[in-house]
C-alpha cells in the first residue's frame, strides 16, 4: 500500500512537473512572439517615412507607393504567425521594389535623411532577424515536449499544442534580410 502511494505521488509530481515546463515553455514562445512583434512595429513605422523621402524624388512611381502601403497594412493587421509569416514576406518583396526605385535617383540615394532611414530599417530587419532566431528557438522547445513520450501524454491532456514556426515563405527567392544598401 505504501509502495502504491509512493508510485502515485511520484506520478502526479511528474505531472505537475510537466504541466509547469510547459507553461514556462509557453510564457517563453510568448515572450519572444513580443520582442518580434516590437521590432516589426518598429519597421513598419519607419516605411512611411521612407516612402515619403522617395516620393519626393520619384512621384510618378505611385504603384511601387501603393503596393507598399497595401502590404504595410496587412502586415500590421496579421493576427497569428502564419499570417505574419506571409505579411512579411509581402512586405519585403515590396520593399525590395521601392529600393529598385530609389536605385535610378542618385540624389536620393544621397539624400541624409534618405540614408538615415535606410541604415535604421536595416537595423531593424537585423533585429527581427535576430528576434526570429530567438523565438523559433523557443517555438522548437515547447514542439519538441509537446511531441515526446511522456511529456505528449500531459501535452495531450492539457491541450497544449504545436506552434507555428516564424520563417520565411519556402520557394522565397529571399533568403535574408532586406538589402537596403547601395
Amino acid at each position: 500500500m505504501i509502495i502504491l502511494i509512493i508510485i502515485l505521488a511520484v506520478a502526479v509530481l511528474w505531472a505537475i512537473a510537466t504541466y509547469n515546463g510547459f507553461i514556462r515553455l509557453r510564457t517563453h514562445k510568448d515572450e519572444a512572439w513580443a520582442d518580434i512583434d516590437v521590432q516589426l512595429k518598429r519597421r513598419y513605422d519607419l516605411i512611411p517615412n521612407l516612402i515619403e523621402a522617395v516620393k519626393g524624388y520619384a512621384s510618378h512611381e505611385q504603384g511601387v507607393f501603393t503596393k507598399v502601403t497595401e502590404a504595410r497594412s496587412q502586415a500590421m493587421q496579421a493576427g497569428t504567425v502564419a499570417e505574419h509569416n506571409e505579411a512579411d514576406n509581402m512586405l519585403s518583396n515590396t520593399l525590395k521594389s521601392l529600393f529598385a526605385v530609389a536605385e535610378n535617383y542618385p540624389d536620393l540615394k544621397a539624400n541624409q535623411n534618405f540614408l538615415e532611414l535606410q541604415r535604421e530599417l536595416s537595423d531593424t530587419e537585423n533585429k527581427i532577424q535576430a528576434a526570429r532566431r530567438f523565438y523559433n528557438g523557443n517555438v522548437k522547445a515547447l514542439n519538441i515536449k509537446v511531441e515526446t513520450f511522456p511529456s505528449n501524454i500531459i501535452a495531450k491532456m492539457a491541450k497544449f499544442e504545436k506552434a507555428v514556426f516564424f520563417e520565411l515563405q519556402e520557394g522565397s527567392e529571399e533568403r535574408e534580410n532586406v538589402k537596403v544598401s547601395f
